[in-house]
């Protein structure tokens, strides 16, 4: 049984529902499980929907009924019949929300994003099955709120596996008997049953999931490039694209920033040894890109680019040695705060650390630094990570650039650099 999923791109419109649908027609014999991400650039309107009811800006309504005119657009696009019932379930679909918005905000930032986030994917399932159905392929909409169980870890939820794959063994078989299953991505449930989130771009990770819990033959990641690529051809040129990759390859890919695989999703599917195709939904019927537990002889160099990093300096005011002591509290007070660290240097008396700019986590650790440390913090900068180095590719990426910090182990190399850059 094979399990798909597709992305935000691959439904942003009408013309690419109607495309998802013509590629699931060729699927329709199959006993298929699909999994799909808010449409387009949902998520980042409704982050802002969260943003502006935290800080009662009073835009939220507005925002909220930008994503609302959106989706109508798509419902007009696509059902001919104005009375269609779709219309009233995505109308509940976003009273749900606008509850939420009446009221002054009484609970956290993580609690309420994923309340409100996640109607993304609610609302894009939804129309895709009635869509589906509605175009002669039997559809059963799976709410994933059902299957996968998570603890109450907001915006970043971990999976109670034993409990999911109880709920999915036991769930989801039975549905796949002569219909397509469609669920979505990016969410869970807590023990509370309040919804959770899995991680900004979870939806791979969703995939995988059900892909190992139901012993799938294969998962296919739809996406707009036509695989793997050693690059993002957005910023260099003359990209190669990967044919074939090692899980412990695309592993690393991933660990370092590359965003067309969510880091989650590899592990389990390692684990069951279940081939993950990337394939793309523009040319469906081109091979792809497979990540298998085969081995590669040599790969050409990898480039991965993370953007929205920030360069935090640290000094103790004592003029102390930063000795493991205190390695151990400041990596502490990180995880405490939740800031991703992705890249460390130090001297005797500093330590320097590239790290995720998420500004509504740094206040409260610079305020618990302050205590002890000086600190210096610059943003705007790029994390550049480089696989399988060549001297031609390391020059490359060095010319012209302001290098902050710079490291080199094994046949990996980084680069911490400053503004906005392209290469060709």
């Amino acid at each position: 049984m094979p399990v798909f999923k597709f992305g935000g791109a691959s439904i942003k419109d009408v013309p690419a529902i109607k495309n998802v649908v013509q590629i699931l027609r060729q699927y329709q014999q199959e006993n298929l499980l699909v999994v799909v991400s808010a449409s387009g650039k949902t998520t980042n309107a409704l982050e802002k929907v969260v943003l502006a009811y935290v800080q009662q800006t009073g835009q939220a309504e507005g925002l909220l009924q930008a994503v609302r005119q959106q989706h109508l657009d798509l419902l007009q696009g696509l059902f001919n019949n104005p009375q269609h019932p779709i219309y009233d379930e995505i109308n509940d679909l976003f009273v749900d929300v606008e509850w939420i918005l009446e009221e002054e905000p009484q609970d956290g930032y993580d609690y309420l994003y994923d309340q409100i986030v996640s109607l993304g994917e609610l609302l894009s399932t939804t129309i895709l099955a009635a869509y589906l159905n509605e175009e002669g392929l039997k559809t059963h909409w799976l709410d994933v709120r059902d299957c996968i169980l998570t603890d109450n870890n907001y915006r970043d939820a971990q999976v109670d596996w034993s409990e999911t794959q109880n709920r999915i063994q036991k769930i989801v078989p039975p549905l796949l008997q002569n219909q397509l299953v469609l669920t979505q991505g990016f969410l869970g449930s807590s023990s509370e049953n309040f919804t959770t989130t899995l991680g900004r771009e979870g939806s791979d990770y969703t995939a995988a999931i059900f892909a190992s819990c139901l012993n799938s033959q294969e998962l296919t990641i739809w996406k707009d490039v036509p695989g793997l690529l050693n690059a993002d051809p957005r910023l260099f040129n003359n990209t190669i694209q990967l044919d074939n990759i090692s899980y412990a390859e695309a592993i690393e890919m991933t660990y370092y920033g590359a965003q067309v695989i969510h880091p989650k999703t590899l592990r389990p599917l390692q684990n069951k040894n279940i081939p993950l195709w990337v394939k793309s939904f523009v040319q469906p019927q081109e091979r792809g890109s497979l990540v298998s537990a085969e081995e590669v002889e040599q790969y050409p160099p990898i480039f991965v680019v993370k953007k929205n990093q920030a360069l935090l300096k640290i000094k103790a005011k004592d003029f102390h040695f930063v000795d493991e002591a205190r390695f151990s509290a400041l990596f502490a007070s990180f995880a405490k705060h939740r800031i991703k660290v992705n890249m460390t240097q130090n001297t005797a008396l500093a330590f320097s650390v590239c790290i995720n700019y998420e500004p509504q986590k740094l206040g409260g650790l610079l305020e618990e630094l302050a205590q002890a440390y000086m600190t210096e913090l610059r943003s705007d900068l790029q994390l550049i990570s480089l696989r399988h180095q060549t001297d031609e590719a390391l020059n490359m990426l060095r010319a012209n650039k302001e290098i902050l910090l710079e490291e080199h182990i094994g046949c990996t190399s980084q680069l911490l650099i400053a503004a906005e850059a392209n290469w060709s």
